[in-house]
């Protein structure tokens, strides 16, 4: 069995010697190429070259952003039984895709399971999400660029406006804590964001359009995120088996922040509200209309802003080893 593992060493607990350890557990089970990544879109450069060289499995070591990056690489040409098997070792500060497989969070660990799974070919095949974006930049032309495949969720408005400034801070040398998470949330959600006018119209599953729209977060998985070992779930019931689940903000008011934050805390599977909230499950397409430039994050990495997204569920996409 041949693989790559694939090794971002600017991830939040990724190390040297991490690397070197779980290298050699890893090559004493496959004939193993290590590469480590050099700039951003290097990890898909990596994803990508595996699938033309028949490779086996593509191992990461990192975090969510590394992770899409290798997958957005192996699916360039859309799936299929050529595709390498994916194996995540957790390296990053939230590592969603990993624990949403129930991998441990430890890297060691989680590479203990993975190891046993490579020697018995356990698999488990998942569905992923796709979104085809529209940049705001070619709106009028109505051009898009290559869909972007995404694991574990994706976010327009606040969300993707707190991952920008986060990855604004990580650039300067601070570290991606959760008490440094949770104080740019409200900093930005008390100064750095419109709570007056909506940004998003929306078009779900069928049903009528949802207009006036602040914060759309879909998942394709459970949960969310995480706040340090807390998880932060908006849609408990989104999974690797169903289509794309919607979280639509509808009011930014103190008051019904509050009560959003309280249900994604608890992971509640309450239903929509009245007035402030929208919760939908088991979505096969979510259409995403921005009537002002709207910053976009897919798995925790920011793409800038748009003008309209169309996320697609795509069912049996990926083999993944647990």
């Amino acid at each position: 069995m041949r693989g790559l593992l694939v090794v971002n060493h600017h991830a939040t607990t990724t190390s040297p010697r991490v690397t070197d350890v779980l290298a050699h557990a890893l090559a004493g089970e496959i004939q193993l190429e290590v590469v480590t990544t050099e700039h951003r879109g290097h990890a898909r450069e990596l994803g990508a070259r595996a699938r033309r060289d028949g490779m086996d499995v593509v191992c990461t070591l990192g975090g969510d952003g590394t992770v899409n990056e290798a997958v957005n690489g192996m699916l360039e040409d859309g799936p299929g039984d050529e595709v390498p098997c994916l194996a995540t070792i957790p390296g990053g500060s939230a590592n969603v895709f990993a624990r949403a497989l129930g991998l441990p969070a430890d890297p060691v660990e989680a590479t203990g399971v993975i190891l046993e799974a490579l020697r018995e070919r356990r698999t488990r095949t998942i569905g992923l999400g796709q979104a085809i974006i529209v940049p705001d930049a070619v709106r009028a032309g109505r051009a898009s660029i290559p869909p972007r495949w995404f694991l574990a969720n994706a976010g327009l408005g606040i969300d993707a406006e707190i991952i920008e400034a986060m990855e604004a801070q990580r650039a300067s040398g601070k570290e991606a804590s959760p008490t440094r998470y949770l104080v740019t949330t409200l900093r930005h959600y008390f100064w750095g964001t419109d709570r007056q006018e909506p940004a998003l119209d929306i078009q779900a599953g069928g049903s009528e359009a949802l207009r006036g729209v602040f914060v759309a977060i879909v998942q394709n998985t459970s949960p969310w995120t995480y706040l340090g070992s807390l998880p932060v779930d908006p849609c408990p019931r989104a999974s690797f088996e169903t289509g794309l689940d919607l979280f639509a903000v509808r009011s930014m008011g103190v008051g019904a922040a509050l009560r959003a934050a309280r249900r994604m805390l608890a992971r509640s599977r309450a239903g929509s509200t009245r007035s402030s909230l929208t919760v939908l499950h088991d979505l096969p397409e979510i259409l995403v209309m921005a009537r002002r430039p709207t910053s976009l994050q897919i798995d925790g990495e920011g793409m800038g802003s748009v003008a309209e997204v169309r996320f697609r569920a795509v069912p049996r996409a990926l083999r993944a080893v647990v």
